[in-house]
């Protein structure tokens, strides 16, 4: 509920904005001089504030200026009975949002404090779309034809009309983030505001203010009152990314959020409410951390009322030449080239590649592919890849049990596969007898292993 700060020496003029605004469901706060309106607003936050021109210890530009000093975001609307063009003109270059002359109709007044609002929640709003700019994630589109991707959509359609809170899990580069803005378009909050942050990439001490805000003063180089991103995306959706990074001391205040929907800016004494839906978002094993101490077990049971696990690219290889057409068409469009394509050479590899950083990597991979193909098509020299020299399945750095597990069990079968194939000396319909599974299945792994006839 948006809170009004009411500045006027006339009991009348306070009494009838009070009123009028109480019954249009603003918080309203009126005092009769600026002076005690400065005192108020630094102890309390307000969404805008109303005041009268002509008074008689401190006019109405000394309040918008010392207002403003306190809040630097703070909407203003000047009103006074001694409306002239000069005045109005000296107004909105001190910062004012608009000039109201007196007598004035409730209804303009009611209109002039909507667009207010509704301006300070874009400037929000705008300021952090200009931070997000540079951490574009790439493509706009979630593709996938294999059975967990579709698995995965299909949570996603679910969950997304609720408020549940989400938590997505899986390697970095899989999407996360496009997964939680299709949750966020998909659900009734999709005209209010979608903010992102990484909890990875901010400092401990500093994530605090970004999140929740700060009051002035409330550390050295505070010297305004500095909305947080829970503020900015009232009313819609907050992804907050590697959650896991999160120091544990900033976690209660999280859980409380959850728990409550209310906080407090840091340096500041007044409870805040919020209406935001929460997604997070983490690469790393939230149970080990439960373990070592580092990560809340209650806080790990209200974002996770609903997982959701991303799987890596490697585990679903029937995507990877979806997804890179795609980023040849998006790059060759974006740097204004000839339509490329693959030959079937970097096909094949792209196809044997491990792809550690999943999707994030092929994007990467092709966008220098289009940059370095100068002819029609794009070839193995153009990729940034390679193959290990005996063509098995490089493991990643601080690889976990799963995927040295999955490591293990296709290093497992290409042997047994090789070394059945040179006792029935390349009878690969015998081979998938022995080995009890179909020839299709035998002609895929045969595939996928680069296992050449006769191999032993």
């Amino acid at each position: 509920m948006p809170s009004i700060l009411v500045v006027d020496d006339k009991d009348s003029m306070r009494t009838m904005l009070s009123q009028a605004l109480s019954d249009e469901g603003y918080q309203v706060d009126a005092v009769e001089g600026g002076k005690k309106a400065l005192d108020l607003a630094r102890l309390k936050s307000y969404d805008l504030a109303i005041t009268d021109l002509k008074m008689p210890e401190m006019d109405g530009l000394s309040v918008l200026s010392g207002l403003k000093e306190i809040d630097s975001d703070m909407t203003v609307i000047i009103m006074t009975a001694y409306g002239t063009v000069e005045s109005a003109v000296e107004a909105m270059k001190q910062g004012a949002f608009d000039f109201i002359t007196k007598p004035f109709d409730p209804d303009h007044l009611r209109v002039i404090i909507e667009r207010a609002l509704e301006n300070r929640r874009l400037i929000a709003e705008n300021s952090l779309l200009r931070e997000e700019l540079a951490q574009n994630l790439g493509f706009s589109e979630i593709i996938g034809q294999n059975e967990k991707m579709k698995e995965v959509s299909r949570l996603i359609q679910k969950v997304a009309g609720s408020d549940t809170s989400v938590l997505l899990q899986g390697e970095s580069g899989t999407g996360k983030e496009l997964f939680a803005r299709a949750i966020h378009n998909l659900s009734p909050r999709r005209d209010k505001s979608y903010v992102a942050i990484n909890c990875a990439a901010i400092p401990h001490e500093l994530l605090e203010n970004e999140l929740f805000g700060s009051e002035k003063g409330a550390y050295t180089s505070s010297v305004a009152r500095k909305m947080g991103k829970f503020e900015i995306a009232e009313g819609g959706t907050i992804f907050l990314d590697e959650i896991g990074d999160m120091d544990i001391a900033l976690q209660a205040k999280l859980l409380r959020v959850l728990q409550q929907k209310t906080f407090e800016r840091l340096g500041g004494t007044k409870v805040i409410t919020v209406n935001v839906r929460v997604i997070a978002a983490t690469n790393m094993d939230l149970n080990e951390l439960i373990k070592k101490k580092q990560f809340r077990e209650d806080l790990f049971y209200r974002l996770s009322v609903f997982p959701i696990t991303i799987p890596p690219l490697r585990e679903r290889p029937d995507d990877i030449h979806p997804l890179a057409e795609y980023f040849i068409s998006k790059y060759c469009r974006d740097m204004k080239k000839p339509v490329k394509s693959l030959s079937k050479e970097a096909q094949t590899l792209l196809e044997k590649y491990h792809w550690p950083g999943n999707v994030r990597e092929l994007e990467n991979t092709i966008e220098r592919a289009i940059i370095l193909a100068e002819g029609k098509k794009i070839t193995p020299d153009h990729l940034a890849i390679r193959l290990p020299s005996t063509g098995e399945i490089r493991l990643r750095e601080g690889a976990g049990l799963k995927e040295i597990g999955a490591h293990a069990q296709m290093q497992a079968e290409k042997a047994a596969i090789v070394r059945i194939l040179s006792q029935v000396r390349g009878n690969k319909r015998k081979c998938a007898e022995i080995l009890k599974i179909d020839y299709t299945t035998l002609f895929d792994k045969i595939k996928k292993y680069g296992i050449e006839s006769g191999q032993n």
